[in-house]
């Protein structure tokens, strides 16, 4: 799998984490590790709709985590311009939705075969607008069992017919704000209370915040991973 160094490091109270590019199933994803002793806590940041992998590797950058590798993949929906997706809108999204569970599904294998020799210890997910309603979904419907879940301004799609995934308990975060104007705050509330329904444990904190990740919603996610 061939990479490419960001030259790249991050320094926190905790670690210092490098960066570095790969390219994953034919699609770029930004590593970063954690110059500290395993066992590694792996932590995936998805983006938003018709974004970059970038984007969100500016936004964690603001986190402090313990023991954490985090993973930012570029989404496999094409946006046009250098911007990327999760899946499509229209009448086709819950097809959509599963070739991005499918995705989903080879990302974290690549990741467990690239870290192969380190021991992974819990799975993690998060994202903001369409980032977060896919971590959702992954823990709602994925074959892998999420630890944990933040969701920044999330929603749920339509989603695919499914059978039951079983007994899967996903600690949730949920943050959604009274002014946004592109994720109404009714359909997080909606999002967070179907993932109560099957049986995952919801933390909701409704903000005055509109339609973006900021430093209060960044504080909170670190406190939620860390603790």
């Amino acid at each position: 799998m061939p990479k490419n160094s960001l030259n790249r490091r991050r320094e926190t109270e905790t670690m210092t984490i490098k960066y570095q590019n790969a390219l994953w199933n034919n699609k770029k994803v930004i590593i970063g590790e954690p110059d500290n002793a395993e066992p590694l806590n792996l932590l995936i940041g998805f983006h938003g709709a018709e974004s970059t992998a970038e984007n969100m590797l500016v936004q964690s950058n603001r986190l402090k985590l313990d023991n954490t590798i985090l993973i930012f993949p570029e989404g496999p929906v094409d946006a046009k311009e250098g911007r990327w997706s999760w899946w499509k809108d229209g009448p086709g999204q819950p097809k959509s939705v599963e070739e991005f569970l499918d995705f989903t599904n080879q990302l974290i294998q690549a990741t467990q075969d690239h870290f192969k020799s380190l021991s992974l210890n819990r799975i993690s997910l998060w994202g903001f607008s369409q980032g977060g309603a896919a971590s959702l979904v992954y823990a709602l419907l994925g074959s892998l069992n999420i630890y944990k879940v933040a969701s920044v301004c999330g929603f749920l799609p339509e989603l695919p017919p499914a059978d039951s995934k079983g007994v899967s308990t996903t600690k949730i975060l949920g943050i959604f704000g009274s002014n946004d104007e592109v994720v109404p705050s009714f359909l997080a509330e909606y999002a967070l209370e179907e993932m109560k329904k099957k049986g995952h444990l919801i933390e909701s904190k409704e903000t005055s915040q509109t339609h973006e990740l900021n430093a209060d919603n960044l504080n909170d996610v670190c406190i939620f991973f860390n603790s």
